[in-house]
């Protein structure tokens, strides 16, 4: 016999996210970021640092920036992202001949640190460029190798900070936009009424709402909307994206 109370689940239906320059919001927690990805390749060192919380549009800056290489050097192919959990004192040289700038994200995780040494002197010294994303500011990195702190203390870090009404009001229209969804404007002033303000939580929440109208096969509204953030806030889980 089939159980009434089995929860239908939702079909996962693609969407693509925009991560072009014109698709990212400009506003005051994210001005100087913005401002230094943009320099390239005139920046004022050969390497910088832009961190902030989970969500906050680092890694859609590191692929402007990397859209940015293309364009200035014809690159033919992406530069590498690399996490900074995986690298390796071998990478240094290979890395480099095969392309003088790359992304290395999620500096807070590293591991080897003799590795990003020799890394960082390779890209410094051969003329290179490297743009670190982490969550934390490199000043607040528990770096161990003396000298590796060093030279991260001399890399300027910008952060991205919480965002304002304007911009999380504009964050939300695009979640929604990139899976095809077009909200009301009454849609959006609830949510941003009664969110938490975070560029995580938005994200986590947009998704919520569509799984729910999904599964539910309505539309999209403002008591779909209550209900995931109920479900969010309840969510045992929540401090991970909060």
């Amino acid at each position: 016999m089939i159980n009434n109370k089995v929860k239908q689940l939702a079909l996962d239906f693609p969407h693509r996210p925009s991560l072009g320059r014109d698709d990212f919001m400009v506003a005051g927690c994210n001005q100087e970021a913005v401002s230094t990805i943009d320099l390239w390749p005139a920046w004022p060192y050969f390497a910088i640092c832009i961190y902030g919380p989970s969500g906050c549009g680092k890694t859609h800056l590191a692929n402007v920036f990397a859209q940015m290489v293309a364009l200035h050097t014809n690159h033919p192919y992406r530069i590498p992202f690399i996490q900074a959990s995986q690298i390796t004192k071998e990478m240094s040289h290979t890395l480099f001949e095969t392309s003088p700038q790359i992304v290395i994200e999620e500096l807070q995780n590293l591991s080897d640190q003799e590795a990003l040494f020799h890394l960082y002197n390779t890209y410094r010294d051969l003329g290179g460029n490297i743009l670190f994303t982490s969550e934390i500011a490199p000043a607040r990195i528990n770096f161990s190798l003396k000298d590796l702190q060093s030279r991260m203390s001399i890399v300027p870090a910008l952060e991205i900070k919480a965002p304002d009404d304007e911009l999380l009001m504009a964050l939300l229209l695009k979640l929604f936009t990139d899976r095809q969804i077009t909200p009301s404007a009454e849609l959006l002033d609830y949510l941003l009424k009664n969110m938490h303000r975070s560029f995580s939580y938005a994200r986590k929440l947009v998704e919520e709402i569509d799984n729910i109208s999904l599964a539910k096969k309505r539309a999209i509204s403002i008591p779909i909307a209550k209900e995931a953030i109920s479900t969010l806030n309840s969510d045992r889980q929540f401090n991970l994206f909060y």
